[in-house]
């Protein structure tokens, strides 16, 4: 079965509801059948013809496409703040939904790992799609089935049904994944690494300020409230896409064979040494931080703080202080140097945050500070830097890409949790801690096994000089444009110079399911 765009059948005409807009350039190569009619019917629904309405000032034209602004990232930041948060709500107040329902605590905690669970499966059958279809439609659509699913969870008194719903919006909850290469699409790369910094930072303030709002609201108010504040904060972000987000075309308009699409990822962590060295740091530096934030709750709960559960969400708050680190980092370095010396920095910062708060904090409160505020920057600093990188190995799969690196991400979330969880109810802060210094030394190890400019799977060839080779890449030494940008010929969807258009594939995936090699180096010895 080949996903499109369109089907045949349908003829290509505008939509009566946006007089403007300009058909898929798939509409002409649709085919007869029971796909075409479901198609139509689709197409003729009047919450397709909503959603595919797009305000003047935002619909796509090559001759003068829209330019990725400061005000078009915030929104992307603000979107994926409160986004993600939906992931964490229930957290700090699982003892209150195990009275809620009547259940006990063991299954209540079934509610965020059945979350995850719903998150994990939208990273990877949902995320590869954006290198499918408009992100703009599809963005809007997750969002509003998101939100409106969320109702449920304000409402019902079955544990049953509020287990399921929160699967389903765990779901659908994947809407930041798809910005993030959209980002990587649109904003110039030599200043890929600034603009993708200011929507992970924003990801990561919304896991704080879910556990620090949630742990809050129910206080002093019923826990109900503080899920229809984060519904009515669901529609809100929906509205502020649906205004101000710009129509971009497919970066893949002719239509991909879908299990072909996700057969390709695997192919691509065989293609591509750096991705596979990349997910392979995300997974142990994310395990540190699962770990941490994890064990944290214990240590604070026991001798010889002996802290309260309010005090322990607010921790949380010290987090948000590593936000303002990883965007001026990324403006003043990231954007000059190669990614690598950023992803050893940021290591680096996990490190010596981690040893900080290992083997002091069971005698001061100031270890945990400083490793909360510490860890945080240089865990942020590392993924933007990979990010930066892996973006660049094939322009039209960035998103089949980035869900390889977030699914490695996602593992070691949970292989953190589980293991912390594990050392600490065994050996104790100190175990669990030194268990982090492993997993970050292993991490040292991947990094070193390649240096900044080389192409197979060991070695340091190509130099190594930190400066990028190339100023107006992302890695240093990939030639590419931003995508969608000023700079598109007319009748063209893309920006993609012709050196870098021969060399990648358009991951269109031929029927043998092959990749071919997606970077050009530039690179000199």
């Amino acid at each position: 079965m080949r996903v499109n765009e369109a089907q045949d059948g349908v003829p290509a005409r505008p939509c009566p509801e946006n007089p403007g807009s300009t058909p898929s350039p798939s509409d002409n190569h649709e085919k007869d059948g029971k796909a075409s009619k479901l198609w139509y019917h689709i197409r003729s629904s009047r919450v397709y013809g909503f959603l595919s309405w797009t305000p003047p000032r935002c619909r796509w034209d090559p001759e003068r496409p829209s330019e990725f602004s400061m005000g078009l990232n915030v929104l992307f930041a603000f979107a994926g703040c409160f986004t993600v948060a939906n992931l964490y709500y229930s957290h700090p107040i699982l003892n209150i939904l195990a009275d809620e329902f009547g259940v006990k605590y063991e299954k209540v905690s079934q509610i965020p790992t059945l979350s995850q669970a719903g998150y994990a499966a939208g990273l990877l059958l949902l995320c590869p799609l954006g290198d499918l279809f408009k992100r703009r439609p599809f963005v809007l659509l997750l969002v509003l089935f998101t939100a409106t699913s969320w109702i449920g969870l304000c409402v019902t008194k079955s544990f049953a049904a509020f287990s399921a719903i929160s699967f389903i919006t765990g779901f659908t909850t994947v809407t930041p994944q798809l910005m993030l290469p959209l980002v990587g699409d649109l904003a110039p790369p030599h200043r890929r690494a600034a603009a993708l910094s200011v929507v992970v930072s924003g990801m990561t303030l919304g896991i704080l300020l879910a556990r620090v709002l949630s742990g809050v609201l129910a206080d002093y108010t019923s826990w109900r409230n503080n899920y229809w504040m984060a519904c009515g904060l669901q529609y809100l972000i929906f509205f502020l896409l649906w205004l101000f987000m710009p129509d971009y075309p497919s970066t893949n308009p002719g239509g991909l064979n879908y299990f072909k699409m996700l057969w390709s990822i695997l192919v691509m962590l065989t293609k591509f040494p750096v991705l596979i060295q990349s997910c392979i740091l995300a997974f142990l530096t994310a395990a540190t931080f699962t770990n941490f934030w994890t064990t944290l709750t214990f240590l604070l709960a026991g001798p010889p703080y002996n802290y309260p559960p309010l005090p322990i969400g607010l921790f949380g708050l010290i987090g948000i202080l590593s936000m303002f680190f990883s965007p001026i980092y990324a403006r003043l370095v990231m954007d000059k140097f190669v990614p690598w010396i950023s992803v050893f920095v940021g290591e680096t910062m996990v490190l010596v945050a981690v040893v900080i708060g290992t083997y002091t904090g069971q005698f001061t409160i100031a270890g945990p500070v400083i490793q909360a505020i510490v860890h945080d920057a240089g865990l942020i600093t590392a993924a933007i830097a990979n990010r930066s990188t892996i973006y660049s190995l094939a322009p039209k799969g960035r998103n089949r890409v980035n869900t390889a690196f977030m699914l490695a991400t996602f593992c070691g979330q949970l292989t953190g949790t589980a293991a912390g969880n594990h050392v600490y109810a065994s050996g104790g802060w100190i175990h669990s801690g030194s268990l982090s210094v492993g997993l970050i030394v292993g991490a040292f190890l991947f990094l070193f096994s390649r240096g900044p400019y080389e192409s197979g799977w060991v070695g340091w060839r190509g130099g190594y000089s930190m400066k990028k080779k190339d100023k107006n890449s992302a890695d240093g030494m990939t030639a590419e444009e931003a995508m969608h940008t000023k700079g598109v010929e007319k009748g063209k969807t893309d920006a993609v110079p012709a050196d870098i258009e021969k060399a990648v594939d358009e991951m269109a995936m031929e029927e043998d399911g092959g990749i071919k090699e997606a970077r050009v180096s530039l690179a000199k010895d």
